[in-house]
């Protein structure tokens, strides 16, 4: 993995200074178009390096963003703006910026509510989509899990103690994680600070305005976004199959909105597969050969 980017900046509307990792295509690859990662609600754009290298080799280039208030983007002055639809504002101030009419967009977890909500606001910026783990209905039981330890302080760690909190919270979605494994993932979850140590990548307040009675009372405005999107262009839904986050049944009924859509489910990963797995990672080439 090449991991190779650079940083790119933008200004949201409310005047947040935002960050993206923007991986370029390979020397010698024919630009084919631009493809946006947006991660789900405590990561960042670090969790698609994988994809990007494999995008980048044939042509795409690849921006993965921090949503508002993680990694390399500014906390917001006001915790209520932690929400899908500034989220998606802020989507719209990234092209903007980078004059891109139109690119593939790649969401996982709170990223597929990202991009269902950027279709219903701006659908014309969406050429095709991949929707990673999540829709439209989420049970109550697995948010009341990702409750129990999202925005919960922590004190300052090592990398060992890191990646041993990482591989805690997350060892039922990853089966098959090794050590390794859960050290890369701690280094894209913590930040380092001035002593050394290790703290959380995110701002903890990102965790207010995602509650379970609101996304249960959104359910019916987001099955209309999932149809209106899976009408209009080419979808990809994602699912582990261990996954409690997106049911097997609302998987399918997401897939089922439109025979421009299509499913893929990742076996042994729970929430939320990290694309590189080979039935992900093969699904989004086909998906990317369809908008070429």
């Amino acid at each position: 993995m090449t991991q190779s980017h650079e940083d790119l900046y933008w200004n949201s509307s409310d005047g947040l200074r935002l960050h993206a990792r923007d991986h370029a295509p390979d020397a010698g690859q024919v630009p084919r178009g631009t493809v946006v990662c947006i991660p789900g609600l405590t990561r960042n754009g670090a969790d698609f390096d994988a994809l990007a290298d494999t995008l980048t080799a044939v042509g795409w280039r690849v921006i993965a963003v921090d949503l508002r208030g993680r990694a390399g983007s500014e906390r917001a002055k006001d915790p209520s703006s932690y929400n899908p639809r500034t989220y998606a504002d802020d989507m719209v101030a990234l092209l903007r910026s980078q004059n891109i009419d139109k690119a593939v967009f790649v969401g996982t977890s709170l990223g597929v509510l990202v991009t269902i909500t950027l279709a219903s606001r701006a659908p014309a910026l969406i050429a095709a989509a991949v929707l990673n783990d999540a829709g439209p209905k989420v049970p109550r039981e697995a948010l009341a899990r990702i409750g129990t330890y999202a925005g919960k302080p922590v004190p300052p760690m090592d990398l060992a103690q890191a990646t041993a909190y990482v591989a805690s919270i997350g060892k039922g979605a990853f089966p098959r994680f090794g050590t390794d494994d859960w050290r890369q993932m701690a280094v894209r979850t913590f930040r380092t600070r001035d002593d050394g140590l290790l703290e959380l990548d995110y701002d903890p307040a990102v965790i207010r305005t995602t509650r379970p009675w609101v996304l249960w009372l959104l359910r019916p405005v987001l099955w209309r976004a999932v149809r209106g999107l899976t009408a209009r262009v080419p979808v990809l839904v994602v699912r582990g199959a261990l996954s409690d986050i997106l049911p097997a049944d609302v998987a399918r009924q997401m897939a089922a909105t439109s025979p421009s859509a299509r499913l893929v489910e990742v076996p042994e990963v729970g929430h939320a597969p990290m694309l590189n797995e080979p039935e992900a990672r093969n699904a989004i080439l086909a998906l990317l050969d369809d908008v070429r």
